[in-house]
């Protein structure tokens, strides 16, 4: 920019600038771009996803926000996508491709409103009250369900995790994940709550899926330490420490001369003693199995093996955390605390192998206490499991706490776009074309589906509007092709999902709309010297490089008396 005179003012330096519609196309397109990759994946017909990260592990997934987070993204537009993913699976753990293809499509119909004119502010404003009356509408067909109707949760369960799995009748994950959810969901004043905390979930390599069960008590991925410890305990008193078992260094660093054998001998004889002492502590307490968060001492190992007490080390604090809710133990910082009011109780506590590898079980605790042992042939089918377990974990809490579901197989979304349209009529300004587009653009997830499973999404959207007058429940069934009942066939999901989605992607595009101007800094970070240092500071070697620094010479210049 020319100043007076003629001399060119800089205003922004090293700034890429995009503003206007340049800026708000391009920031779309990258959000669609992002959209675009995991609508194969929505479904029970979706399609996986083969990721490879850096270092080279592959992950299989169609799990919309494994794949989300995985991709590398470096587009801000396409960023905010993903943190509105991100957010849906943070409040209600499923829902996270919805969210993405809606998003994606909102601001696909939004593109042709700008082309019309119709400014960014209107649209967001169209956008909103969508929205709001979206809400209003999934909240009015939604079906109240109890607690105590096993079978109702299941088909949640079910629903969340088809097309996660292997596909079959036997499988008894969803019922695994409704014992789990209600075993850590507890009741606080008038309102049930679920505490993620206490589901308790190992893996193990090996077998098949089918093999899955659940155990009642904890279970540990870890082997008793000494092969002459009992590797069964009945009637176990337990103790739980956060400190090591062995001798305790000094407070302050000490050298020791050793000039002859019977000093060494002697120094020897009263590490064993201290390691001895300490042992002996464990076992004044009455406990006999020990679980470790630190190390044991090989002396110590030993020690504890003849006295017939069973112990784990290097246990990590989240197994120690649990143990403490299902023993009634207390976790011990130091070994002068332990006694025998400290200690915690279980039935049994029983080493046994699990596939390739040994896992430590404790059974019959105080407190009731469940876990989950997943198997499965390879560890992606395992990861895999955990993922689609992690969903049906939070479909199953969504409900059970809320107790309200809404059919599926994109019924919800073509009752929306129904009666959206119903209320765009009713608006004068142009927030209707907004509205109307909304409407439009809701109608994604049945036709992603229709797409999917392989049959014409233009055709089943309006076979599914022609018997939603009749039915609202109706659905598209992805194996069949067939337009039926969702409620009645079971394909159910919980109505905080659908709201949290609908808001979710709303905020999503709205936020990208209203961005008008994009400045983007081009100037470079830094070099780093081979040492990593900044530059400059490379030539300190021997600190000669500070030579240039005023009154000191090289180091040389320095005043006498300085060293």
């Amino acid at each position: 920019m020319a100043g007076m005179g003629g001399t060119p003012v800089i205003i922004l330096r090293d700034t890429r600038r995009e503003s206007g519609k340049e800026a708000i196309s391009n920031n779309i397109m990258a959000a669609r771009a992002v959209a675009n990759a995991v609508r194969s994946t929505m479904g029970p017909k979706g399609m996986d996803k083969l990721l490879v990260d850096s270092m080279g592990d592959v992950t299989i997934t169609n799990d919309g926000v494994t794949i989300l987070k995985e991709m590398d993204v470096q587009h801000p537009a396409a960023k905010m996508l993903i943190e509105a993913a991100k957010t849906q699976d943070k409040e209600v753990g499923d829902g996270t491709t919805t969210v993405a293809v809606l998003a994606g499509e909102l601001l696909k119909k939004a593109e042709v409103l700008l082309d019309q004119k119709v400014h960014p502010t209107m649209i967001v404003q169209g956008y909103r009250m969508a929205s709001e009356k979206a809400v209003e509408i999934v909240k009015s067909i939604a079906f109240d369900v109890q607690e105590s109707d096993r079978a109702l949760l299941e088909r949640v369960a079910e629903t969340a995790m088809t097309g996660k799995l292997a596909e079959s009748p036997d499988n008894k994950i969803a019922k695994f994940a409704v014992d789990l959810v209600l075993n850590a969901t507890e009741t606080y004043g008038d309102k049930r709550s679920f505490d993620m905390d206490r589901v308790n979930v190992e893996k193990k390599v090996g077998e098949s899926t089918m093999d899955s069960e659940i155990i009642e008590g904890v279970v540990i991925d870890k082997e008793i330490v000494h092969q002459n410890m009992p590797r069964k305990i009945v009637n176990a008193r337990i103790a739980l420490l956060s400190t090591a078992i062995e001798a305790k260094d000094t407070e302050t660093k000490t050298e020791l001369q050793i000039t002859s054998s019977t000093q060494f001998q002697q120094f020897m004889e009263h590490e064993k003693k201290r390691v001895k002492e300490a042992v002996d502590k464990v076992i004044a307490s009455g406990a006999t199995a020990v679980f470790c968060q630190k190390g044991i001492d090989d002396q110590a190992q030993h020690y504890l093996a003849t006295a017939g007490v069973l112990a784990l080390r290097r246990v990590i604090k989240k197994d120690i955390d649990k143990l403490a809710k299902a023993t009634g133990a207390i976790i011990v910082n130091s070994l002068d605390e332990l006694n025998p009011s400290n200690l915690g109780s279980a039935a049994l506590v029983e080493e046994k192998r699990v596939g390739n590898g040994i896992m430590t079980f404790v059974t019959g605790t105080k407190n009731p206490a469940v876990t989950l042992l997943l198997r499965g042939g390879t560890q992606q089918v395992l990861n895999g499991l955990e993922r689609a377990l992690d969903d049906a974990l939070h479909a199953v809490a969504d409900v059970v706490e809320d107790n309200k579901l809404v059919a599926g197989g994109g019924a919800p979304e073509i009752e929306l776009a129904m009666r959206l349209r119903e209320y765009a009529a009713t608006l004068k300004g142009r927030e209707q074309l907004a509205v109307t587009k909304f409407a439009e653009a809701v109608e994604i997830v049945p036709k992603t589906l229709a797409e999917n499973a392989g049959f014409d999404a233009i055709d089943k959207v309006a076979e599914l509007k022609n018997k939603h007058a009749e039915n609202k429940n109706m659905g598209l069934n992805a194996y069949t092709g067939v337009v039926e009942d969702m409620y009645k066939l079971g394909v159910v999901e919980p109505l905080r999902v659908k709201i949290q989605a609908i808001l979710s992607a709303t905020d999503a595009a709205c936020l990208i709309l209203r961005i008008d101007d994009v400045l983007a800094s081009t100037k470079k970070p830094p070099a780093r010297a081979p040492g990593g240092m900044p530059p400059g500071m490379g030539g300190m070697g021997g600190m000669g490089g500070m030579g240039g620094m005023p009154g000191m010479g090289g180091m040389g210049g320095m005043p006498p008396g300085m060293f």
